[in-house]
């Protein structure tokens, strides 16, 4: 599991295309950095069972992405999934 930043927020998906499409239209929108890794619960066996996170640091303002928690969360919604600022 790559290392989490504090101030970002996770959005977090079941399905990696979904996450890596995702991350371009918020790459589009002006969030960065947009890195899109796997992550594996602790003690979870099977790789089909693993989630896709999009760790977003900074929003189109040039704030902190925590900011706009709100925005990424119904995003995150419309693909089935959820969004947590750290």
């Amino acid at each position: 599991m790559a290392e989490r930043t504090r101030g970002a927020v996770l959005v977090t998906l079941p399905d990696r295309d979904d996450a890596e499409e995702l991350a371009e239209q918020l790459l589009e929108q002006g969030y960065e950095p947009c890195r899109v890794y796997r992550d594996m619960l602790a003690g979870e066996d099977d790789a089909e069972d693993v989630d896709w996170v999009i760790e977003v640091l900074t929003g189109p303002h040039g704030g902190s992405a925590v900011f706009d928690e709100p925005h990424l969360l119904l995003l995150a919604e419309d693909y089935g999934g959820f969004a947590v600022a750290e």
